[in-house]
């Protein structure tokens, strides 16, 4: 390998960043698609269980946000190889740096506002059914009514944004073929 291939390989991100990058992306599809669905439901114990299931996902994934997030704070993550960066036109650059920005963002604010709206409504969560979390906010059906929409719009938001993040990271591995991709890529 030359100098020149070496400085161009695009570096990879750490084991511990690529684990929670994919372990966080394939928990945020499944309970969005769980969220959907049990929307849908007629009130039965099925659907309780589902709102259950979906309120102690969205505290782990709440967890698991802040470890990403903290594992990020402390480990940076490489910089765009510069051949990539180079030929990025400006926009593309400021969606790359705003995606991340907003998905991390959404992240904490998703599982929050759905928090806040349980505590509302008057449905404490006991986590995993063991511990009972506190409530965010005093019970209020008009603050619950306030708050509902906002859990869906956030959620769709971050949906859209995560559609977006997998459509450019295909963009770049099937046809820009820069490598882009294989730096979050399990394996080696």
């Amino acid at each position: 390998m030359t100098a020149s291939s070496t400085a161009a390989a695009p570096r990879r991100y750490t084991r511990t960043a690529i684990v929670l990058h994919w372990v966080l992306g394939l928990a945020l599809i499944s309970l969005f698609g769980v969220g959907i669905y049990m929307t849908g439901l007629p009130f039965s114990p099925q659907r309780l269980k589902l709102y259950n299931w979906h309120k102690w996902a969205g505290v782990t994934l709440l967890v698991l946000s802040a470890l990403r997030l903290l594992w990020r704070a402390t480990h940076r993550p490489p910089a765009l190889p510069s051949a990539i960066e180079a030929a990025m036109p400006a926009w593309q650059k400021l969606a790359h740096h705003g995606t991340h920005g907003l998905l991390y963002t959404l992240f904490f604010a998703v599982p929050l506002i759905g928090w806040a709206y349980s505590s509302a409504a008057g449905f404490t969560i006991v986590f995993l059914g063991l511990w009972q979390l506190p409530d965010f906010v005093p019970v209020s059906k008009e603050l619950a009514e306030a708050i509902k929409p906002w859990h869906q719009y956030t959620a769709f938001t971050m949906a859209g944004l995560v559609v977006l993040h997998v459509a450019a990271a295909l963009k770049h591995h099937l046809i820009d073929r820069d490598g882009l991709l294989k730096r979050m890529l399990p394996g080696g």
